[in-house]
């Protein structure tokens, strides 16, 4: 629990049970799906979960994008620094998730739905790809209210680094706003990842109403590319013209310049800031061998865990994409969004 702590980061998300496959050529066939994507589940995709549970053997990890950042920023700080929260059910999911974070060091505070079902997420890996089916169930059902409840709100008040995933925006854009505004009125960092094509795709509305609070603005180069075609950009993969072109939004804080990091996986990441958006850089990445792969699942996740860890810490930009990029390479070497025991000093 958490309330005795004055955690320095406060993560929101949807907390998803992660049911992991190999070799899921047959499944990406079958269900329509695309091997590098993540989607919300529709009626057609419902099969798919009992499916794996009977036909395949199901690797059972943590999931939910902000929730495996949390993690990842939990591994890599000092013990009670992070605190997260989103809605699961009262069932054995949720109890599955509770040790997972307590293993990486990550503490919770879930609003917690009786007779509600955890959130789920199919995984299908096919090669160095992962292809995400989820049903948020218990997650959707987040009410803005938790945020100013006792257990809660002296935690958003004390944090110093505020981190949001995209997917939450589907249904909880009330609850992320309030989050965002009070972390720019007190000049605090609020870090938003676009987490997945369909977000600037089809919640551009709610991406729009947030942009203005959000510090930092994370991505990859298939969401970047999808936010140029949503916002009518001519390059849409010129990802250093995508960056200038979100660091670059209106922004209601304007003391502290945007920040855009856009990740292309084992290739290089970009960086730019509204502070000389002219001049972007690139941090390359140190390829891994073939071999040295596991599975792809939660490595944007990894690189927002070390990336986020260094902001917490003040490291300059620099040195927390550094740090994400050994988090990332260092989960693509694990089964799922997990991290290496014992722990590898990463700062």
């Amino acid at each position: 629990m958490a309330a005795q702590h004055s955690y320095q980061l406060f993560c929101m998300g949807n907390p998803l049970l992660d049911m992991q496959v190999t070799n899921g050529e047959e499944l990406l066939a079958k269900y329509g799906l695309k091997s590098n994507d993540a989607i919300l589940a529709e009626e057609k995709h419902a099969p798919i979960y009992r499916e794996l549970a009977e036909k395949y053997k199901v690797t059972y990890v943590a999931g939910g994008a902000a929730q495996n950042a949390a993690r990842g920023a939990a591994y890599v700080l000092p013990p009670h620094s992070v605190v997260y929260t989103g809605c699961v059910g009262d069932d054995d999911l949720a109890e599955q998730l509770k040790a997972a974070n307590q293993r990486e060091g990550l503490d919770q505070v879930y609003l917690v739905k009786k007779g509600e079902k955890t959130g789920a997420c199919a995984v299908i890996i096919s090669g160095h790809d992962r292809s995400l089916v989820t049903t948020l169930a218990a997650a959707e059902k987040f009410e803005k209210e938790h945020l100013s409840s006792p257990e809660v709100a002296p935690l958003i008040e004390a944090a110093k680094v505020y981190y949001v995933e995209g997917y939450f925006l589907t249904h909880g854009i009330e609850s992320a706003l309030e989050v965002a505004k009070k972390a720019s009125e007190a000049g605090k960092i609020f870090v938003l990842n676009l987490s997945a094509p369909f977000i600037p795709q089809f919640f551009a509305v709610q991406l729009q109403q947030i942009m203005p609070y959000c510090d930092v603005i994370i991505g990859n180069e298939a969401e970047a590319e999808a936010w140029a075609s949503a916002t009518g950009l001519p390059n849409k993969d010129d990802l250093a013209a995508v960056a200038r072109a979100i660091a670059t939004q209106p922004k209601s804080n304007a003391s502290r310049p945007r920040t855009v990091v856009i990740t292309h996986g084992p290739k290089a990441t970009t960086v730019v800031s509204a502070a000389d958006p002219e001049n972007p850089k690139v941090f390359p990445v140190s390829p891994l061998k073939d071999e040295e792969i596991v599975d792809t699942n939660g490595a944007g996740d990894a690189f927002a865990g070390g990336f986020l860890g260094g902001l917490v810490l003040g490291k300059s930009i620099d040195e927390a994409v550094e740090a994400g990029h050994k988090l990332g390479a260092m989960c693509v070497q694990q089964v799922g969004p997990q991290y290496k025991w014992p722990k590898v000093q990463i700062f």
